[in-house]
Parts: C-alpha cells; structure tokens; sequence
C-alpha cells in the first residue's frame, strides 16, 4: 500500500461503519415499529383514507420547499443573486440526494449546486445553510411553547421542549456574538502563531470564514423576511403532516399535529439512513402513542405519511438534478475533491 492511498483507505472504512451504523439504526427502528403490527386493521385503515385531504396535504408540502427557496434566495444575496427557480432546484435536488444517500448528503448537494451556478466558493454558501437551521430551531421551540399552552403534553415532551429551548438559545446567544465580534489583528496574528499544525490551522481559517460569512448575512435586511418566511415554511409542513391526519382518520386538533411534527423533526435532527428511513416512523408512532392512538393505526400512518412526502420529493428532485446537469456521481466526486467526505 502506498502513502497515498493509506489515508484514502482509512477515509473509505471510516465512511463505511458510518453507513452501516445509519442502516442499522433505520432496521431497528422498522423493526420496533412492525414487530406487532396487525395487518387487517392496517389494511382497513388504509381503505378509509379521505384522499381529499391527502391531495391537499401534498400540495402543502411540494409550496413548503418553494418558500425555503424563497428563504434560501434571501440568505444567499451577500453571495451573489440566484432566481427563486434557481434556489428551490437546487432544494430539490438536495432533497432527491438525502431520499437516495445517507447521511444528510444532499445539504452538501444543494450548497455544491448553488455555488457552481453563482461562480461562489462552495464554503461561502455554508452560512446561508446555518441561518437557516439557526431560524427553523428558534420557530420549533416557539411551536413547543404554544403547543403547550393550547394542548396538554407529556412530561417528557415537556422537559424536551425546555432542553430544546435552553440549547436554542446557547446558539443564538453563540451567532450574535459571532456576529457582533470582530477579531482583532494582534489576535490573529497570534492564531496563526499558535496553529503551526496544519489540520488545526484549517480548521481555524475555516471557522473563521463561516464567522464572517455569518456577519456578512446578517447585516442583509432580507434577514428578517428570511425568518418570517421560515415560519410560512414551518407551519406548510405541520399543516401537510396533520392533513394526512385527518385523511387517516385520526381526528387530532392541530396543535397534536403540531407537537407530532416537532416529535418527528426533533428526532430526525441526526443525520442518518437515507431518508430518515426507520427513524421517521419510530418517532412517528412515539408521537402519536403519546397521545392515545392505537399503536396499529400510528403504525400505518406512519409508512402512510412517508411514503405520500416522499414520492413528490424524489420525482421532482430527480428533475431537478437532472435539469442541473449534475448527477450523484459527479457531485459526490467534486466534494471528495475538496475534502469535504460527509458524502
């Protein structure tokens, strides 16, 4: 073995027992959620379905990314201007790569995709993805505090939600003061004195270009559109899931669906099986147990509520990607190129 491909090889395992422990994690969540399930009450269910409100509920899904586009096109005009088409394409086809890789890839894919089209550095777009997590955790938690003044919730939601909250804002308080601190020269100076190891100096100029692509954003006034607009985002989602509720038949108030939905994201938050495959219906039917349904009807609505938000976004994603004139391959390839293995 060469040194070269010593490094590529141990790159290459690494990869590997990622992978496989994100598919492990996906079995063992379908296992515990079909281990008990009774098939013709499963079955029943799903010849009942009101395919009014499922019609309607993917219709909110599919407008959902198209806001995010519009969100996305706002973050990113410190970079360079990009058309809403552009921005919800390149969502899209990060949506298609998460469906069909691990790992979250297609966070990678889109920024990847924006960034060729706009002649940006591919790190330049990180920020913009940033805020948006930062804007999409600070609406979560304010949907908890709602959902817990409009419907009771569990204890274990309840200490969930403050912990959630409690970390929120660490994180704000964290972006304002990356945000409002400036590095002195002395102090870089010294920085560049003290990383004499090159993979802590990269790291250093990296945090340090996400610093101040972070301040770059958020002196834009589009910033606060962005985050009205998470919120629209946000509530076409929760709106999408409860529909697919009612078309069940599970007759839960909007707030439920609220606090299943944040159950779901909360869960999801770790980047695993493709598609969240497995963890998506464990939390699912946590979720909705909680609240009294009956674990075989959980069960069904949670394979029924993937598989519905799942088909629209691998057809259009895969449009998308298409139109792009990129593929998997080809994406995959350039970020290994530029270390960036997370693919």
């Amino acid at each position: 073995m060469t040194r070269s491909s010593a490094p590529n090889s141990g790159k290459s395992i690494f990869r590997n027992w990622r992978y496989a422990v994100a598919w492990l994690l996906a079995a063992a969540g379908l296992i515990w959620v079909l281990h008990d399930i009774q098939l013709s009450k499963l079955l029943g269910q799903l010849a009942s379905i009101n395919w009014r409100w499922v019609a309607l509920a993917m219709g909110c899904d599919v407008l959902s990314y198209i806001v995010q586009g519009a969100r996305w096109q706002l973050l990113l005009r410190p970079v360079g201007k990009i058309n809403l088409l552009q921005s919800t394409q390149a969502i899209y086809a990060g949506l298609f790569t998460s469906e069909v890789l691990p790992l979250r890839a297609g966070e990678f894919a889109r920024s990847y995709l924006v960034a060729r089209w706009i002649g940006a550095n591919f790190v330049a777009i990180i920020p913009s993805i940033i805020v948006e997590r930062l804007f999409d955790g600070v609406w979560v938690a304010i949907g908890i505090g709602l959902a817990a003044i409009f419907t009771p919730l569990p204890e274990d939601l309840l200490e969930a939600g403050d912990a959630f909250g409690i970390i929120m804002v660490l994180f704000v308080a964290l972006f304002i003061y990356l945000v409002l601190r400036r590095p002195r020269r002395s102090e870089r100076s010294a920085n560049r004195g003290l990383l004499r190891w090159k993979p802590l100096r990269a790291i250093a100029t990296l945090l340090t270009r996400l610093g101040e692509g972070l301040r770059e954003t958020s002196r834009t006034k589009e910033l606060y559109l962005a985050f009205v607009l998470t919120l629209l985002f946000l509530v076409l989602q929760m709106l999408a899931s409860w529909l697919i509720m009612l078309g069940c038949g599970l007759r839960l108030s909007f707030w439920i669906g609220v606090a299943v939905f944040i159950i779901v994201s909360l869960g999801t938050l770790i980047p695993n099986a493709p598609a969240n495959v497995g963890s998506y219906q464990f939390f699912t039917v946590v979720g909705l147990t909680l609240f009294g349904v009956d674990e075989t009807w959980a069960t069904g609505f949670s394979l029924f509520v993937f598989t519905l938000l799942t088909l629209p976004l691998l057809i259009i994603g895969f449009v998308a990607l298409s139109w792009s004139g990129m593929s998997l391959a080809a994406i995959r390839q350039e970020l290994r190129h530029r270390s960036i293995s997370l693919l």
